[in-house]
């Protein structure tokens, strides 16, 4: 019999509430024959589920944050303190196409076109000749949905902290959803048409570290549909001083340290027609609030389509 544990019960419950046809998680562990991921999708109600060896935990055999000492968790090419730790997994009410998948995952960062490296002691000729760009994966999942094919982009982009005046991680995130951006311009095989972009960004582009200016030039991209989903628990948890709408937030963090933002997002093409939008945190007076609280501090976040 399996243990019980606070946070996955409540993210079943959430899921359960929500009822979402596809569904991205994030941080979740890697088992290679995918047992895990097939059990919590029956738990909520997926009959399909699909993931990928993540970058995370993987070793480079490299001593990335120069300590001394290689093989711990920064020395991996996502932070990860064992193969498979913190990656990702798709959900599904409907099969997907693993014929189909084109996987990114194994781009070198300093293979992508425009990309800024970090420059001083930290960054080397060996390092870059081995340091992928995506921190987790970057997926091009196709799901096979009433009236066709759906292109899932799914990703989870390092935060754009934990590092020094070399900024890596900032410029690693950046260069994250950049991918994306030359994606939809076919630089990696044809561009995707009728898709949804989901992930964690790990970036606002108002609020909190990062070149948020990137997280700008992704929601402004016409080929893309911000549905502005909003809630009135990020409302009511609003910092001070905070520059964007605190009610389009979706992780609920420290005043300050580093607060509240909006750093996960469901992006659908243009193509579609939004119908629906939300996030699912409460109002503190709301029953559901102590639920979305145990979950974690990301918010799951949902997107109704209709083409």
């Amino acid at each position: 019999m399996g243990r019980e544990d606070a946070q996955i019960e409540a993210t079943v419950a959430i899921v359960e509430q929500v009822a979402p046809d596809v569904l991205l998680l994030t941080d979740v562990d890697y088992d290679l024959d995918g047992e895990a991921l097939r059990n919590l999708a029956g738990r909520m109600g997926f009959e399909h589920s699909f993931a990928l060896a993540p970058n995370s935990g993987m070793a480079t055999g490299l001593d990335l944050d120069g300590n001394g000492r290689i093989g711990e968790a920064r020395d991996a090419q996502g932070w990860g303190k064992f193969s498979g730790d913190s990656g990702m997994g798709l959900l599904s009410r409907w099969p997907f196409d693993p014929d189909a998948v084109r996987d990114l995952s194994d781009l070198l960062w300093r293979d992508l076109s425009g990309a800024v490296l970090p420059k001083g002691p930290l960054w080397t000729d060996d390092i870059a000749a081995v340091q992928r760009l995506s921190t987790t994966g970057h997926w091009i999942v196709p799901v096979l949905a009433p009236g066709g094919p759906v292109d899932i982009l799914a990703f989870s982009a390092t935060p754009p902290v934990f590092d020094g005046p070399e900024d890596r991680n900032g410029l690693r995130n950046r260069d994250e959803l950049r991918l994306w951006t030359q994606v939809l311009d076919g630089a990696f095989g044809p561009a995707p048409q009728d898709f949804v972009l989901l992930g964690n960004t790990n970036l606002d582009p108002f609020d909190g570290d990062g070149l948020r200016q990137a997280m700008r030039d992704v929601l402004a991209d016409p080929r893309l549909t911000d549905p502005l989903p909003v809630s009135a628990g990020g409302m009511a948890a609003a910092d001070p001083g905070q520059t964007g709408d605190p009610a389009l937030d979706t992780a609920d963090w420290p005043d300050g340290a580093p607060g509240n933002l909006r750093v996960d997002y469901v992006l659908p093409a243009a193509t579609w027609t939004v119908t629906g939008a939300g996030v699912f945190w409460p109002a503190p007076d709301d029953p559901d609030a102590a639920l979305a609280q145990a979950a974690g501090p990301h918010r799951l976040v949902w997107v109704d389509l209709h083409r």
